[in-house]
């Protein structure tokens, strides 16, 4: 099975560098990287395609979630016909605008189910700009959005700046593994060799974050709701539905493990944005108490109750206030 890798990431915040230090790995070997820059310099594209051997696919003219779904299916599509003839590629990189969202650009690759790719998301987090750039719509999206958090300039921020930028990252999605290590080797394979709890696949779900005091940010809230009793499967897929559309491009992540009436084995319900994935059974979670974290954007906790039917679901805001400075607060998840 091929990965795909949304490499995503705020403007100037390294993932050119991440990538370009990855393909350098004997485990790039079999990578594909498509790069979508704004305007048509192209300047990304000819960095990583100094690494060499790796084929390195150009999508210009701005942000791929409002002008270029079609190219980006169609390139996809052409990379993964053309590596039939030889060894098979092990994972197609995307590395996105620094404006781009993730939501959207999943989206895009409906068409390609049929691959039956392993989808991902793995976004950059600056040490030195992180709680300043949260503040940001697109990065609170991109961050939201991502199954793996990867703390970049590690080696030009200070102790404390890396802390600022892990709780910022994490008063956001507390979902998502952080990959915050020495080892930049190890680094790189963590966040391009296995994209953790993959879109499309279900995955083990880590530790109750919940139990751990987070960070509040001012206008991303992350909400946690623990069903009481068994859900109506159709009321519940009812709900979900009526929630991405009242919602809309606010809602950036859903996770959780809820039972279903006349199921045995309780499911897995996630998306990014409004791209669900299929639930699944997931009998790893069987003796776990079933939760739902929703996590968005300018959205009263109240409103969800609008989605109708009524679940009885009492969602509550995680965390404190997000403030720059003060002590170690956050404890990433080693999940996403």
């Amino acid at each position: 099975m091929t990965d795909f890798v949304v490499l995503t990431g705020f403007l100037g915040s390294g993932k050119t560098t991440l990538l370009a230090d990855f393909l350098a790995l004997p485990e790039a070997a079999a990578s594909a990287v498509i790069v979508n820059e704004v305007g048509e310099i192209g300047l990304d594209g000819a960095i990583l395609g100094e690494s060499g051997g790796v084929p390195v696919a150009m999508l210009a003219n701005g942000c791929i979630c409002c002008a270029l779904q079609g190219d980006l299916e169609r390139t996809v599509g052409a990379l993964v016909e053309a590596g039939r003839g030889g060894p098979p590629l092990a994972r197609i990189v995307l590395e996105t605008s620094g404006l781009s969202r993730p939501g959207p650009i999943l989206r895009s690759l409906a068409g390609l189910a049929p691959l039956r790719l392993r989808v991902g998301v793995v976004a950059t987090v600056d040490c030195r700009a992180g709680p300043r750039v949260a503040g940001f719509e697109e990065a609170a999206a991109q961050w939201a959005g991502a199954q793996a958090l990867v703390l970049t300039k590690r080696d030009l921020a200070t102790p404390a700046q890396r802390r600022r930028a892990r709780e910022a990252a994490c008063a956001i999605n507390p979902l998502a593994a952080v990959i915050d290590l020495d080892d930049r080797a190890a680094a790189l394979r963590a966040a391009f060799c296995a994209p953790p709890s993959p879109i499309l696949s279900p995955s083990p779900v880590p530790a109750p974050f919940w139990t751990v005091p987070r960070l509040r940010h001012p206008r991303v809230a992350v909400l946690l709701a623990r069903p009481a009793a068994s859900l109506d499967w159709d009321a519940l897929a009812e709900w979900l539905d009526n929630l991405a559309g009242l919602l809309g491009d606010r809602l950036l992540r859903i996770k959780g493990v809820v039972r279903v009436a006349g199921s045995a084995a309780p499911l897995l319900v996630q998306s990014v944005g409004t791209l669900f994935s299929a639930p699944r059974s997931f009998p790893a979670m069987a003796d776990a108490e079933p939760f739902l974290v929703v996590i968005v954007r300018d959205t009263d906790p109240r409103e969800l109750a609008q989605a109708g039917p009524d679940l009885a679901l009492d969602f509550r805001p995680l965390g404190g206030p997000l403030a720059a400075g003060g002590g170690d607060q956050v404890a990433a998840s080693p999940g996403g």
